[in-house]
């Protein structure tokens, strides 16, 4: 019996009345590019996240190049992020016309080690982009007390991570609460998937969602009147439907993963204790949604050689830090400048985490993980 890293079948067997029942109100409309139902959306994702304002955009990296677009980077302006993520936070960067600065991880957290940040900014940074990698937010507490002092624009990139909460100030804030601006995505993998492409900017600030809104429409909002040069950038009604339909499962979707981990977090301790492994921590003042389960392994590309050798989903996420991504030798980067985020590329794989996974596959990843090791069979 093979298991899935990710098994979508199920999650549309669960839903699939829901989501129909929205899909067919478009159809009957013929509303398809930012109609009601992406305004339905918006309205439902703001208030999800606790939120002023949603601007629903074609997907997660244009989420965030527009927002990194709507600061109006200079040659020469930088953006401070991690190396270790998805390529579209730096991408979008210097597709924005910024210059990537980046900043080694925490070993624990995989996410930007805010300890390391201030002795990256310049008087040229104008932003840093905070990546809550995994499902787990990134420190925000501290990040936004060196930004705010340095005057630096905070967007969230939360592409992994709608849903997670974190303490700042000892009161608990959701993942798009806390920076100037946050991206989501709604890739068919995240916590919550559309059939396609999507994305959202949300953001506090009345003006800069004005500015986003224009962005995603050739720079106008009125048609055939453009004030500045935008994007086609748009949340096709389609799958805002299906996204419609799915947010009211998302926090029991959180759950049942947070649920798996917890799981498995004891029963690989052992495992860990014999040093073969380390498991994911969340910091107490954090609440993970677990986009992925990911734990630093020893042999690691033997693990996951036989791990798909019977039938086990697993991934590596990320294999090269984008320091040593060849198209951003221009950085000047090198070999051993981060060198906790390349430790993290050689030893990272995730393995199934998603909320329909049953018991007896969830046994089967650990019994086959332990098998490796020699450990319990």
């Amino acid at each position: 019996m093979s298991v899935a890293l990710l098994d979508l079948k199920r999650q549309f067997a669960r839903v699939e009345n829901d989501v129909r029942l929205q899909i067919e109100r478009v159809l009957r409309e013929q509303s398809f590019i930012l109609g009601p139902v992406v305004q339905e959306f918006e309205a439902a994702v703001a208030a999800h996240a606790g939120v002023e304002h949603a601007i629903g955009v074609a997907s997660g990296t244009d989420a965030l190049l527009l927002a990194l677009r709507a600061l109006d980077l200079q040659p020469g302006d930088e953006v401070v992020t991690t190396p270790f993520t998805f390529f579209a936070t730096a991408g979008t960067i210097h597709n924005a016309g910024g210059r990537a600065v980046f900043v080694d991880i925490d070993p624990v957290t995989f996410n930007l080690d805010p300890a390391r940040l201030e002795a990256a900014i310049t008087p040229r940074t104008r932003a840093i982009v905070p990546v809550h990698l995994f499902g787990l937010m990134s420190g925000m507490e501290r990040v936004l007390e060196i930004a705010r002092r340095r005057g630096v624009f905070v967007l969230e990139d939360s592409a992994q991570s709608i849903g997670a909460r974190e303490k700042v100030g000892g009161e608990w804030k959701n993942s798009g609460q806390l920076g100037d601006a946050t991206a989501f995505s709604f890739f068919p993998s995240k916590n919550l998937g559309a059939f396609g492409d999507g994305g959202m900017v949300v953001t506090p600030d009345a003006a800069f969602a004005d500015r986003i809104r224009r962005l995603r429409t050739h720079g106008g909002v009125k048609m055939y009147h453009h004030d500045e040069v935008g994007l086609n950038s748009r949340l096709d009604a389609l799958q805002a439907a299906v996204l419609l339909a799915k947010l009211p499962h998302l926090d029991g979707w959180s759950a049942a993963r947070r649920e798996h981990a917890a799981w498995y977090h004891a029963r690989f301790e052992a495992l860990e204790a014999a040093g073969h492994l380390v498991r994911p921590r969340v910091p107490e003042t954090s609440e993970s949604v677990y986009n992925q389960y990911t734990l630093r392994v020893n042999g690691r590309d033997r693990l996951r050689q036989a791990l798909h050798d019977q039938g086990i989903g697993c991934a590596v996420y990320y294999p090269k830090p984008l320091h040593l991504q060849p198209c951003f030798h221009y950085l000047g980067y090198g070999e051993g400048d981060f060198p906790r985020a390349e430790r993290a590329s050689a030893q990272v794989l995730s393995i199934p985490v998603y909320p329909e996974l049953e018991a007896d596959e969830r046994e089967r990843v650990a019994r086959a993980v332990e098998r490796f090791y020699g450990g319990a069979a």
